[in-house]
């Protein structure tokens, strides 16, 4: 018997309207994100995100993106706009991932393999590796180097983030190998605003590219 391997997931994030979370939906995303970030230029209200995921079809997961948020308002954010997961874009420690009432996916931002030693420390269901600066929590539309995903993969599932655009995926899924990939500069007319040309390109090409 031949066993195939497992389709990588796939989640888009930066949602801040329907049309584009039903266009991903619609064309095979696993997963939305919704970033709760006052100073991103993506941030969505609660009102905003619970009307949205209120009008999903089901096996649909729904991400929260929080950065140094406290503990408390995660958890209320994500109990009122029932969100499924929670992801920790900035400096929380293990002590507060525990807290979350949520499934939660840390990022980090890869600089070096030192980066990757973090990861040992966290008590969480997923890693999702973003490409380092000292500027911006994600969304920087730059990659790093996908050879540190492979020891980071021996710790816990890893999404890749980072630059993903539809040109680049296969070769990033071919190389990496990971979990889920997540996607949202690479994907944008712009900041918040899904290109759906891009977007049926980037699924269309990460579920032809996964079939390995």
């Amino acid at each position: 018997m031949v066993i195939s391997k497992p389709q990588v997931r796939v989640k888009i994030c930066g949602m801040t309207q329907l049309q584009d979370v039903m266009l991903a939906v619609e064309q095979g995303a696993d997963a939305v994100g919704f970033i709760f970030y006052s100073k991103s230029p993506r941030s969505v209200t609660m009102k905003e995100a619970r009307d949205m995921i209120a009008q999903l079809p089901p096996f649909v997961e729904t991400v929260g993106v929080f950065v140094d948020e406290t503990a408390d308002k995660v958890n209320k954010i994500a109990e009122s706009c029932g969100l499924d997961l929670v992801q920790l874009h900035g400096d929380e420690s293990p002590t507060y991932c525990r807290k979350i009432r949520r499934r939660v996916i840390k990022a980090f931002r890869v600089k070096d393999l030192q980066s990757i030693k973090l990861l040992e420390k966290y008590p969480v269901s997923g890693f999702l590796l973003d490409t380092f600066s000292e500027e911006a929590h994600g969304g920087t539309g730059k990659v790093f180097d996908w050879n540190l995903v492979h020891p980071a993969k021996k710790i816990g599932p890893v999404i890749l983030a980072g630059g993903l655009t539809p040109r680049n995926i296969r070769q990033a899924i071919n190389q990496v190998r990971p979990y889920g990939v997540d996607v949202c500069s690479g994907v944008e007319k712009e900041p918040g605003i899904k290109d759906p040309d891009k977007v049926r390109d980037f699924l269309k090409n990460i579920r032809s590219g996964s079939k390995l």
